[in-house]
């Protein structure tokens, strides 16, 4: 996939939203090719040196982006030079969907080895040893716990799980 392609993929915009958010966005939409120092950065884009440096650092932290240090030798300050590695993010990703099928199994699991009970009217959802613990009556409103079918959940747990494991190439 090129990377302009890369960027314009919704799933891939969604990702990066979800590491830098809203405010770091345009930094990591717009990613420059070559280095930049993050004044440029704010500067161009028109945001906080701080909101592009937060950018940046969980860039630099999920192997999106990297740097190098520069001395001025006259002054003794440090630049820092960025570059964009978004060669990573399929990898990063496939990482987060078997992150993802883990934590589904071992939720399918836990659904399928308790009993559960409901209050209806608060929607409050408590397992058999808590709901026994109460007399079967909420503790927010009194209301009498009723036995919850999770066999929909369980279900619906199912398919992501078959879904993931087409896309992930896994054997069930």
């Amino acid at each position: 996939m090129a990377f302009e392609d890369l960027l314009e993929d919704p799933v891939i915009q969604k990702y990066l939203h979800e590491l830098v958010g809203p405010k770091g966005m345009p930094v990591a939409a717009a990613p420059p090719d070559g280095e930049v120092t993050d004044e440029e950065l704010a500067e161009e884009l028109d945001l906080e040196l701080n909101d592009v440096r937060r950018a940046l650092f969980i860039l630099y932290e999920n192997d999106l982006a990297t740097y190098r240090r520069l001395r001025d030798e006259d002054s003794g300050w440090l630049t820092y030079l960025w570059t964009f590695e978004y060669d990573n993010i399929p990898e990063n990703l496939e990482e987060e969907m078997y992150r993802l099928h883990e934590a589904l199994e071992e939720r399918r699991e836990y659904e399928r080895n308790h009993e559960f009970y409901l209050c209806e009217i608060c929607s409050i959802r408590f397992e058999f040893g808590e709901a026994m613990d109460f007399g079967f009556e909420c503790p927010e409103c009194g209301s009498p716990l009723e036995s919850m079918d999770n066999d929909r959940l369980v279900n619906a747990m199912d398919d992501r799980l078959d879904a993931l494991e087409d896309e992930l190439n896994l054997e069930a």
